[in-house]
C-alpha cells in the first residue's frame, strides 16, 4: 500500500526540514533498509537483535544516512520475532521498552510496519503516538482500512491511550483514470476529513529512486511526488507541533 515509500520519503522530508528523524524498518522484507542503501550482513545489528538480545541496545543498531536522518535496519531474520516473542510477558511492549534508551534523541521516529497485522505490528502500535495509513487507489485496498482502524482503536483503548490516527494517505493515484478517481471519491465519502488532501501520484520515478538508493525528495526534488511528500511532512509538523 506504499507504506515503505511513505515511511522513507516522509522521513527524508522531515530530515530536510532539520527535524532529527529515525526510521525503523520493522518489515522482515527489509525494503526500507535496502532502499536506502544499507547492506545487512552477519555483523550488522538490526531491529531483530535489538528486540531479542538484551545485550544489544538500540543505539548500537543505528545507521546514519544523511544529515538529521538515521535508520535501524531489518532483514528476514525479523520474521522469526513474532513467534519468538510469544512466550514473553508483556510481549506487546518489547519495542517500546528497547526504544526507551533513545528518549529525547529524535524529533520523529517513523516505523515501517509489516504488511500484515501481527505481533510486530502490535508492538509498533504500542510505542507510537500516531498512525498514517497509505492506501493505494484501488478498490481492493480500501477493504483492509476498516480492519486497520479497528486495530488502532483497540490498541488505543487497551494498551496505548496516546495512539491516534493521523490520517489516510491516497497513493498510486493514476491521473486521468476513472478507477482512481472513483476510489478516491469512495475513500473520502467513507472516511471524510481523515483522508489527507495530499495525494501521491503513481510514477516510475519512485522505482528509479529506490534503485538509486534514494528518496524521491533527493532523487528528483522538483517532481510532484517529492513535492507531495514535502507537503505531507508539513502537515505532520502542523498536527504534532501545534505551537510551532
Amino acid at each position: 500500500m506504499g507504506k515503505t515509500t511513505t515511511t522513507t520519503n516522509l522521513g527524508v522530508a522531515l530530515a530536510q526540514m532539520q527535524k532529527k528523524t529515525l526510521l525503523i524498518d520493522l518489515d522482515p522484507q527489509g525494503a526500507l533498509s535496502a532502499g536506502l542503501g544499507i547492506k545487512v550482513t552477519n555483523e550488522t545489528n538490526t531491529i531483530y537483535e535489538v528486540m531479542m538480545d538484551e545485550e544489544i541496545p538500540a543505539n548500537q543498531a543505528i545507521h546514519p544516512i544523511q544529515a538529521y536522518l538515521d535508520v535501524i535496519p531489518a532483514d528476514n531474520d525479523l520474521a522469526a520475532a513474532a513467534i519468538e516473542l510469544m512466550p514473553e510477558l508483556r510481549r506487546e511492549y518489547v519495542l517500546r521498552n528497547v526504544l526507551g534508551i533513545l528518549n529525547g534523541w529524535y524529533d520523529y521516529i517513523l516505523i515501517d510496519c509489516p504488511p500484515s497485522l501481527n505481533l510486530l505490528t502490535v508492538n509498533a502500535l504500542c510505542v507510537s503516538t500516531g498512525v498514517i495509513i497509505p492506501v493505494q487507489c484501488e478498490f481492493f485496498a480500501i477493504r483492509v482500512v476498516n480492519q486497520l482502524i479497528d486495530s488502532i482503536e483497540r490498541t488505543r483503548d487497551r494498551m496505548n491511550p496516546k495512539l491516534r490516527l493521523l490520517g489516510i494517505l491516497p497513493t498510486m493515484y493514476s491521473t486521468g483514470t476513472i478507477h482512481s478517481r472513483e476510489v478516491l471519491e469512495e475513500m473520502k465519502s467513507i472516511y471524510g476529513d481523515k483522508v489527507f488532501d495530499t495525494i501521491i501520484h503513481k510514477s516510475i520515478r519512485f522505482a528509479e529512486a529506490t534503485v538509486a538508493n534514494k528518496a524521491i525528495t533527493d532523487y528528483a526534488s522538483k517532481h510532484k511526488g517529492a513535492e507531495a511528500y514535502e507537503q505531507l511532512a508539513q502537515i505532520v509538523l502542523d498536527m504534532t507541533e501545534p505551537s510551532a
